[in-house]
């Protein structure tokens, strides 16, 4: 692959990464929530989901589902509901850890549980998949062997994600003396619960076309 198309790759999946989506947003939660372990869980789970999917739409398994309406439409639900599940779980949280003890114990959290959470929103989002099949192609040179370029461009994707959601996640960490209130707690709760059920209902209205 060559050096200037890679940059120009590495820019533009740049600017689609890092803008807000549920994967940066799990980031947030679980930084200030649960601290850095879980920061790194989720990020984890999250290049994981994305390793599959990049290698699903390599096979072609992408089109498929891109001229699927009813696999699509299974896969979207599945997603769907998976956020407004997350949603509705941190809505109705009442978790608490603005107290020194609680930040402590906090910190130690199931690491394959905050794995599995981001791996499942990364896996079941179906506009991903027609993502890489988009995306992709356009910096590929087809002179040049394909999986070669493809490798590059996913393990490229994938690092720039995890530093992505790992420094959205310990921003958030830094700002955990915030939520030193109860009522600020609840608050935070009640907003990232809201905004993942928004995301989830928004994933509803993406079509495969």
């Amino acid at each position: 692959m060559i050096f200037e198309v890679w940059i120009m790759f590495s820019a533009a999946a740049f600017l689609n990464i890092i803008s807000p989506g549920p994967a940066i947003l799990l980031a947030i939660s679980n930084g200030i929530a649960s601290g850095s372990k879980a920061v790194i869980a989720s990020s984890v789970g999250n290049v994981a989901g994305l390793f599959i999917l990049s290698t699903v739409s390599m096979f072609g398994l992408g089109l498929i589902l891109q001229t699927s309406a009813v696999l699509f439409t299974v896969l979207k639900f599945i997603g769907a509901g998976y956020l407004i599940y997350l949603g509705i779980k941190k809505f109705r949280s009442t978790d608490i850890f603005f107290t020194d003890d609680n930040l402590k114990s906090s910190e130690k959290i199931e690491f394959f549980k905050k794995l599995k959470e981001a791996f499942i929103v990364a896996i079941t989002n179906p506009k991903a998949i027609l993502f890489f099949i988009a995306f992709f192609p356009i910096f590929m040179d087809t002179n040049s062997p394909v999986l070669s370029q493809f490798v590059i461009m996913t393990l490229t994707f994938m690092s720039i994600s995890f530093l992505s959601l790992v420094t959205y996640g310990l921003i958030a960490k830094s700002a955990r003396h915030w939520f030193k209130n109860k009522k600020i707690v609840n608050i935070f709760h009640k907003v990232t619960g809201g905004i993942f059920i928004g995301f989830g209902v928004a994933l509803l209205q993406v079509k495969n076309s």
